[in-house]
């Protein structure tokens, strides 16, 4: 297809042109289709350390540099070595490579860099990293992705396990041990996808020289790959729940959260508060501790009942304070 008709091949494409007009060739090729894909996979590190919580203004110029600066920039950078004329992955009806491409994906890849400098220094290493895998994987004379096994395993590496990385460290929170697993779990997955996304262009890879893995593996094989890395991506998403719990009792947490079991101590602290106002209501006397500063002191908040606090229902929001400052201002029971 010319290169004309592959900018006009579709409705998006000629609205688009209308608008972007000699830019539209340098945005397809930051292969748009594919964000919504990158992003989603980004977040999730973010929604795992947070809980459902909305980005705040850092962490979603992160994920917008991660998605379209680093991984738009990281395809067209590819784009503009492999100058593939069929169909790629999330690019249908390449149009021609245009004029410094490459330059222009190396300048945006560099411009997210800066753009998330103040980010945690977990995302800054992340961003790095990927973006000399980048150049590694696409560049020559290196050109790893002309290299059977290392291309996968940068893609595995790359975008199956560090970019949800990268969601979670925008929180600026340590990682745990159930996130790693999950984390890993997706570069599993990822290497799973990965032979799948070469089979179909295996034949203008041979043409160019590159020794893919897909096709060292031939057909057959990749397809074997790609049902052992799903096998094991769900095996290590089942162990990364059970270390963490999720799905028994205590239900799930935010994995990032401080004090991860402070449902199970909420849970607690209701158990002994009710046990002792039954105790109190039959007579039995309860030993109290000194109430932090405020407790006891709100309207309804008055002196009596278990810690300092009455049972009646107009004291609930000061014994929710005592639930969330923890165990260690609850009454002893006698």
């Amino acid at each position: 297809m010319s290169g004309g008709d592959s900018l006009t091949a579709t409705p998006a494409r000629r609205v688009a042109g209308r608008v972007l007009g000699p830019l539209l060739p340098y945005v397809l090729h930051l292969r748009p289709a594919e964000w919504p894909i990158m992003a989603a996979h980004t977040a999730l590190g973010w929604f795992l350390a947070t809980g459902f919580t909305a980005p705040d203004r850092l962490a979603t110029i992160g994920l917008l540099a991660w998605v379209v600066a680093l991984n738009g920039g990281t395809l067209a950078l590819n784009s503009a070595f492999d100058r593939d004329d069929d169909d790629v992955a999330y690019l249908r009806q390449p149009p021609p490579v245009p004029a410094g491409l490459a330059v222009v994906a190396m300048a945006l890849m560099l411009a997210g860099a800066l753009a998330t400098w103040a980010a945690p220094t977990g995302f800054r290493w992340a961003y790095l990293a990927c973006l000399i895998m980048s150049v590694l994987y696409s560049v020559p004379p290196i050109r790893l992705k002309a290299v059977g096994g290392v291309d996968w395993l940068i893609n595995l590496v790359g975008f199956g396990t560090i970019s949800p990385y990268a969601g979670w460290a925008l929180s600026g929170r340590p990682l745990t041990p159930a996130a790693s697993i999950i984390f890993v779990a997706f570069g599993a997955l990822f290497a799973a996808f990965y032979p799948l996304t070469q089979l179909y262009q295996m034949d203008v890879d041979r043409e160019r020289g590159d020794r893919t893995l897909a096709i060292r593996l031939g057909v057959g094989r990749s397809l074997v790959v790609a049902l052992l890395g799903v096998g094991i991506t769900f095996g290590m998403l089942a162990g990364a729940a059970w270390a963490s719990e999720w799905g028994g009792r205590e239900g799930m947490a935010p994995l990032g959260a401080p004090g991860a079991r402070r449902g199970r101590m909420d849970r607690r602290a209701r158990s002994v508060v009710s046990q002792g106002a039954g105790l109190e209501h039959h007579g039995a006397p309860a030993r109290h501790v000194p109430r932090p500063r405020g407790v006891g002191t709100d309207r309804h908040c008055r002196p009596g009942g278990v810690g300092g606090v009455t049972s009646s229902p107009l004291a609930r929001p000061c014994q929710r304070r005592y639930f969330r400052r923890g165990l260690d201002t609850l009454p002893e029971i006698d």
